[in-house]
């Protein structure tokens, strides 16, 4: 079961979605997802309500300001993006009155949610990264690249990544793709890295990306999970790439249930 609604910040309004597990796990704590760099809650598709069925717990989303329904942004996003964003959702939190919660982050989404748990290390009771970035490399600029010829949107507006992007965006989806290219290929960005905040993070961590993934090699998670100070399954998931929560759902979901069996979450 889904539920929709907006809450007010001090920065605009935010975007919120809740799905109910069919058989919900006595005293489990909230999943919050946090969406890839093109992504909002209605990208997940069926994912959250498939997560929360697996586990037992309460999965909530919300959009990122500039994202599907929530206010609009202009110009271009800060360098610091990523690190701001624990800020924001520490406010989003607290008017949604959690107190603890675990932390599934997908791509850029994964990256916010270890400056999250960062962030908030008492609130943050387990951390779920996926497809995510801990440096730029060059696999990660080619991959951008190769992504802005498929979208093309000065050439062809009505390619089908667009008119994808227009469905969950719609006319803020320019804004989106380039907060999105701008940001990473910007040669002042380069140097960014999660190195800080990895080392901050000591809740239980589960690392899971796609063996073939586009946009960074096996290097990045092996260096997250060097990193981190809490227990840390790493998983390298076989032939996918990187939405491996939409390429194979069932394989994601097995391994976080072997996660919350092993990290005494579940």
């Amino acid at each position: 079961m889904e539920q929709s609604w907006m809450v007010q910040l001090p920065q605009g309004e935010i975007s919120v979605q809740r799905w109910s597990p069919i058989e919900p796990r006595l005293g489990a704590v909230p999943w919050v997802l946090f969406h890839d760099s093109l992504g909002c809650n209605a990208s997940w598709r069926d994912f959250p309500q498939q997560l929360a069925n697996a586990t037992g717990q309460l999965v909530i989303g919300y959009d990122r300001l500039g994202f599907g329904l929530s206010s609009p942004r202009h110009g271009p996003l800060p360098l610091s993006f990523i690190q701001d964003e624990a800020e924001l959702v520490e406010q989003l939190l607290e008017q949604l009155g959690l107190t603890q919660f675990m932390a599934f982050g997908h791509s850029v989404g994964g990256a916010m949610a270890v400056e999250v748990a960062a962030h908030l290390p008492y609130d943050c009771v387990a951390l779920v990264t996926e497809a995510a970035q801990c440096r730029v490399e060059a696999q990660t600029l080619d991959g951008i690249r190769r992504a802005q010829a498929d979208f093309a949107p000065n050439t062809h507006p009505e390619s089908v990544a667009m008119q994808r992007l227009v469905k969950y965006h719609g006319e803020r989806a320019p804004w989106v793709l380039s907060a999105w290219t701008e940001t990473w290929l910007n040669p002042a960005f380069a140097h960014w890295t999660l190195d800080h905040a990895l080392r901050r993070v000591s809740c239980p961590t589960l690392i899971l990306q796609g063996d073939r993934d586009e946009y960074a090699t096996p290097a990045q998670p092996k260096q997250m999970a060097a990193q981190l100070q809490g227990p840390v399954m790493l998983k390298l998931l076989p032939e996918l790439q990187h939405v491996p929560h939409r390429e194979d759902p069932a394989l994601v979901l097995e391994c976080i249930q072997q996660f919350l069996r092993d990290f005494g979450n579940d």
